[in-house]
């Protein structure tokens, strides 16, 4: 073990006040560089290296290797708080600590591998089809495949993919491949309208070999099935889903936040166009708007935070959550993601057509929460159909993995 990496015990409610706030200083460098962000397409060296210097991708590495090892209520409001600088950096964030959570899952000589020299190496983890080549060999497996929509690639010394060993007279095992990003090549995929900063480009594997003991079975862990295969002691071994939406959902809570706050500040001084109201905080729609939308940013908290509680309750008991309040936590995140986007949406109608200026922060929110609340876990459909068949008393997974 690294000694340098040792620390004191820090109080869990004080470590999360310290953690929060940490993130709280940084809103205003967020929201200074999230316009040049987008342009590159990219968060810059700079945020990155101030998010990553305050601790802030480390959130759930062990403690063992100096990770903080926090709940993921602290995971929720560290990424809310940044959200409110910069919706992509947020994202960035959450996908980072999701990734590093991944990694806490695999054997102690994996983990060692990702952070023994350095406690605040980053995972970038992709949740998408697995690689289509893999070759068993001697030791392991040699990987040849891409897989896109690989936020925070751009800022992770390690990568994880699914990939899927055998079928060739059976079904098929899907494992989780950790990988040195040195080993892999990134593709200039992301050009999107918007969380145009997370950089979430397709990463791409060319026969890389991968050793056995950073390959771990994806079903059991998403199953909560871990006997054997993640340490009992590991609080979240069996809320996978779970943690990685709320490695999402910050942000655009966050980004909802900074959008009312901003028409809030604004209507003291904006006129109503095509009426006599001098001021927009005179006119009753005005009021009515900013209400309707101040209830659906609260509503997204509300579900959020009871998502975190849920999972954080069942990691203190020691249980594995039943498949029906598995499916309803996909449905809390994906409630939350339409009513960041409702708000936003909201928000940009009362403040007005100059909401669309490109000097304007509102036009930006309301691209990024449009794109992230349209992220697969979230949408067509899917998360609600997964949560209504649970209700009924059906197996959700019979439709989606991902509960």
């Amino acid at each position: 073990m690294n000694s340098s990496v040792q620390r004191t015990a820090v109080p869990d409610d004080v470590l999360h006040a310290d953690l929060v706030a940490r993130a709280t200083v940084l809103r205003d460098d967020l929201r200074r560089d999230s316009a040049g962000s987008e342009q590159t397409r990219r968060l810059s060296e700079d945020v990155i290296g101030k998010i990553t210097g305050a601790g802030l991708t480390r959130l759930l590495t062990p403690k063992r290797l100096g990770g903080y090892q926090t709940d993921v209520r602290t995971l929720l409001d560290v990424t809310t708080e940044l959200g409110r600088g910069c919706c992509s950096a947020a994202w960035v964030t959450g996908v980072l600590n999701a990734g590093n959570y991944v990694v806490s899952l695999f054997s102690d000589q994996a983990q060692d591998e990702v952070w023994g020299s350095d406690p605040d190496a980053r995972t970038a983890q992709v949740l998408g089809r697995p690689a289509f080549s893999v070759e068993e060999t001697e030791g392991g497996v040699r990987v040849t495949g891409e897989w896109g929509y690989a936020s925070g690639s751009l800022h992770a010394e390690w990568f994880g993919g699914l990939i899927a060993i055998g079928g060739a007279s059976g079904k098929p095992e899907i494992y989780f491949a950790l990988m040195p990003a040195a080993d892999v090549t990134i593709k200039d995929t992301w050009h999107f309208a918007g969380m145009r900063g997370t950089g979430s480009n397709t990463v791409v594997a060319d026969g890389i070999f991968i050793p056995r003991h950073r390959l771990l079975p994806y079903v059991p862990v998403l199953n909560g099935e871990t006997d054997g295969l993640v340490p009992e002691s590991h609080a979240y071994r069996n809320s996978m889903t779970g943690v990685f939406t709320i490695g999402l959902i910050g942000s655009l809570i966050g980004g909802a936040e900074a959008a009312l706050e901003y028409v809030r500040e604004k209507v003291h001084t904006r006129p109503v166009a095509g009426s006599t109201y001098a001021h927009q905080v005179d006119s009753p729609t005005t009021q009515l708007d900013l209400a309707a939308a101040a209830v659906k940013v609260d509503t997204a908290k509300l579900h959020a935070r009871r998502l975190a509680d849920t999972i954080d309750g069942h990691a203190r008991a020691g249980e594995n959550p039943d498949l029906l309040t598995r499916a309803r936590a996909r449905m809390d995140s994906t409630h939350v993601a339409q009513q960041c986007r409702e708000a936003i949406d909201l928000l940009v109608t009362t403040y007005g057509s100059s909401a669309f200026s490109e000097s304007n922060p509102l036009q930006r929110i309301w691209r990024d929460i449009n794109v992230g609340s349209r992220h697969a876990g979230f949408g067509m459909g899917i998360p609600e159909q997964v949560y209504g068949r649970a209700l009924v008393g059906k197996d959700p997974r019979d439709l989606s993995s991902l509960v």
